[in-house]
């Protein structure tokens, strides 16, 4: 423990378990003050338990007293955004770190998929974290205004985000979103000194504990993941929340065990000129045949990363 954080007040959400839960702990850790604003619903959305929710607040305030409070509104509800950082600055004036974290997943092709599906997880990945920063944000901007110490947000993305999976086109779809959310804001916020960035996670938590592999690699992949701690992510995580950090947004990290990465953002990668005039199908299709070596392969998250960790 460093104290590096100390007296700065963040929220986490989905802060009960898993990844959220080890973000918690070491913000606390270093001295910061935490809500955790979790409902406590099961990963495809379902059934909430406040139970989980206290304990691991109660579980937080055992090692440092009075640190961490609970929020128990599901984020996607009118104004419940809103209210989640009023609670953070009627307990303690201020919030500096915004971790969004909690997602749901649905496991089915796009085929076997429904709308109300569908909007379930945008809500709950990606509305939710844009109403958590739209509360936020405005007064982390004043507090900065004031002489405050800028503050950070960390958005907990995915590498399916950017390469893909099977049976999981919603959650994908809304990771996206919020990789582009997160440099949207990162530029919105520039000239303040809040830092917004990124996390694409590899570890152990609900989703991994119970996937059931279907392919080869999926196996690997699941026996690979299960072996991973989600404190590697926690730390990464708190270093972008400190003044280390400063200066650092709008990028894209991954991290995975005692490997962290840092990916580049989509670019052209090899560009053809075509003639000017209406479309003509046969000189098009010669066009793009100069392309066709350099197109992405479908491989899918699992298959990239079917290797050991580095513990």
């Amino acid at each position: 423990m460093t104290d590096i954080l100390d007296k700065r007040v963040a929220i986490v959400t989905g802060g009960a378990r898993g990844i959220g839960l080890a973000i918690a702990q070491t913000l606390v850790m270093e001295g910061a003050r935490v809500v955790v604003a979790d409902n406590g619903c099961d990963i495809d959305g379902g059934p909430q338990d406040s139970v989980v929710v206290d304990a691991a607040v109660e579980r937080l305030n055992a090692k440092a007293p009075g640190c961490a409070i609970a929020f128990k509104e599901n984020l996607a509800k009118p104004d419940a955004a809103e209210a989640c950082v009023a609670l953070a600055r009627a307990n303690w004036g201020a919030i500096d770190i915004v971790i969004n974290n909690a997602a749901i997943q649905i496991d089915a092709p796009i085929t076997d998929t429904r709308r109300e599906q569908y909007e379930n997880v945008f809500a709950n990945n990606l509305i939710a974290p844009y109403a958590l920063l739209a509360a936020a944000t405005p007064h982390m901007r004043e507090q900065v205004k004031r002489g405050r110490i800028p503050g950070s947000i960390v958005n907990i993305v995915s590498a399916s985000a950017f390469i893909g999976n099977v049976h999981q086109s919603a959650f994908v779809a809304a990771k996206a979103g919020l990789l582009g959310l997160t440099r949207a804001v990162a530029m919105d916020l520039s000239a303040t000194g809040i830092n917004c960035n990124s996390i694409a996670p590899f570890a152990t938590t609900r989703v991994t504990q119970k996937f059931e592999p279907r392919t080869e690699a999926q196996r690997q992949y699941h026996a690979h993941a299960l072996k991973v701690p989600a404190s590697y992510v926690a730390n990464l995580v708190a270093y972008l929340c400190t003044s280390y950090a400063s200066r650092v947004t709008g990028q894209n990290f991954g991290v995975r065990a005692r490997e962290v990465f840092l990916y580049q953002l989509p670019e052209p990668r090899m560009t053809v000129y075509t003639e000017p005039g209406g479309f003509d199908p046969e000189a098009y299709a010669q066009y793009m045949q100069s392309l066709r070596g350099q197109y992405a392969d479908l491989r899918t998250e699992y298959e990239v990363f079917n290797i050991d960790p580095l513990l």
